[in-house]
């Protein structure tokens, strides 16, 4: 039996960016701690590479490898790229961060690119074996990354309970996966969908087992009822990490939702509608409602990312190709809009002073007019304002609503975006209209103004033309 070298060639993104993530490790081991930029430079080097072989491998064609584990198709090219864009900023923010608190340390290079390497098998998963071994090593180096700052108080403590409900969460997923294998006797998404729609299964076996598949995709978005790591983790890891953990993990559990959902379970399509249409009502309502009373800016966006699954959950109980879409579409811009939030705490935050709290936004175009002028922009985008392209996003994802008749949930979705507009105004209020409490400038390197400018004036720039990201998406979905 011999072995196809040409299926190794969808893989090649995954198996560049394994080998420099390696690379990283082994180098990092010989390097003193102010060498530690020849790190950096290289994970970034790792990820244009394998940014590089996603744009070389990629086509419109889909391809089956490994016995049906692995599928490269348009819409894990595009979910890769976005992810590999929004990572490389990451890394950006996260450098001059991480030196003020004497914390640029090889291990979180290395455990953020392991991370990226299991969303990206996730992305391309196409069997439930494949998605849970990327899962579990996007997890693993997530608890790790939430403890990384040693001497915080709150970090462990974040970690651990992160640890304990992932382990929950992960033990639930396995026991639906494997409930639903006992039903079909098959793994991969495409044996289950064809066995599914072919009947004569015992459906309460299916019911079941979709039932604890839905709870642990709701765990990993971080969706109401299963939102309680969500505020603790932002709040406790150190903000370099938060950013991390806030933005690019969407897309992979966009993936997650998508292959299990609609490539392995779309026959059950009405089964899980209504279970996803009451995580998405709850998560908005709670999402808007709850951080209304958060004083701390990360817990506030922890519980605005509660808001926004429930958006994302909106496209895809849609369950059309234009719900889909706009679903893809959502998860891409919110992970734009939370890396340049996430990123304005981080450039503002010095050693010894983390800058979490609304009040440290005081009079911040005082300081800085050019970076509140970007900060403005993303907090209009999150609340959805036009014309940036938080409010497309809302709009594609309402129009698929309502294009199935459920005009109710629309409504419902409008009426919470109004409230949770509150808080992402109060921002901008206390930017423009407060007094400094410290008016001294804020100093950030050249690489990290042109990033956090890019990153702002993108929201923009996709809000005014946002049919060329839109029929991106549509290419991907088809």
């Amino acid at each position: 039996m011999s072995f196809d070298y040409n299926s190794l060639i969808p893989v090649m993104p995954e198996i560049v960016l394994l080998c420099a993530a390696s690379i990283v490790l082994v180098l990092d081991l010989f390097l003193k701690d102010h060498q530690r930029i020849l790190s950096y430079s290289f994970a970034q080097l790792g990820l244009l590479a394998t940014l590089l072989a996603v744009g070389l491998t990629g086509n419109s064609d889909t391809q089956i490898v490994f016995d049906g584990s692995y599928i490269r198709d348009p819409m894990s090219d595009l979910l890769k790229i976005s992810l590999l864009i929004i990572s490389i900023g990451m890394f950006v923010y996260a450098k001059e961060f991480l030196k003020r608190r004497d914390l640029f340390k090889g291990e979180f290079l290395t455990l953020s690119m392991f991370a990226i390497l299991g969303m990206m098998i996730m992305v391309s998963s196409a069997s439930f074996l494949t998605l849970y071994l990327g899962l579990e090593l996007l997890a693993l180096c997530m608890y790790a990354l939430v403890a990384f700052d040693q001497e915080s108080n709150d970090g462990p403590e974040a970690a651990m309970k992160y640890f304990v409900l992932g382990a929950l969460a992960s033990g639930i997923l396995l026991y639906g996966i494997s409930m639903i294998y006992g039903a079909t006797g098959a793994l991969d998404f495409a044996t289950v969908n064809q066995a599914i729609s072919a009947g004569g299964l015992d459906q309460i076996v299916l019911v079941f087992g979709l039932v604890f598949l839905v709870i642990g995709i709701a765990f990993k978005f971080g969706a109401v009822p299963f939102h309680m790591w969500v505020p603790d983790v932002y709040h406790g890891a150190p903000t370099a990490v938060t950013m991390f953990v806030g933005s690019v993990p969407k897309i992979a559990a966009f993936a997650l939702a998508m292959r299990i959902l609609v490539d392995g379970l779309g026959a059950l399509h009405t089964d899980w509608q209504g279970m996803l249409t009451i995580l998405a009502v709850l998560s908005m309502a709670i999402g808007n409602v709850i951080a209304i009373a958060q004083s701390n800016i990360k817990r506030m966006l922890a519980y605005s990312t509660i808001s926004h699954v429930g958006f994302i959950f909106l496209g895809i109980l849609a369950g059309t190709h234009e719900g889909y879409t706009a679903a893809m579409f959502y998860t891409i811009v919110y992970a734009i809009m939370a890396l340049g939030a996430f990123g304005m705490i981080a450039i503002m935050s010095n050693k010894g002073f983390e800058a979490d709290q609304l009040d440290d936004l005081k009079g911040l175009n005082q300081r800085n007019p050019w970076f509140a002028g970007m900060m403005m922009l993303l907090m209009f985008s999150m609340a959805g304002v036009p014309p940036t392209v938080g409010f497309f996003a809302k709009l594609f994802v309402l129009d698929a609503v309502i294009s199935i008749d459920m005009v109710w949930l629309a409504l419902v979705a409008v009426a919470f975006s109004v409230i949770g507009a509150f808080y992402y105004i109060r921002v901008v209020k206390i930017m423009y209209f407060d007094k400094p409490e410290d008016e001294a400038p804020f100093v950030a390197g050249t690489d990290t103004k042109i990033i956090f400018s890019i990153n702002g004036l993108t929201v923009l720039a996709l809000g005014l033309f946002p049919t060329a990201l839109m029929s991106v998406c549509t290419t991907a979905i088809g």
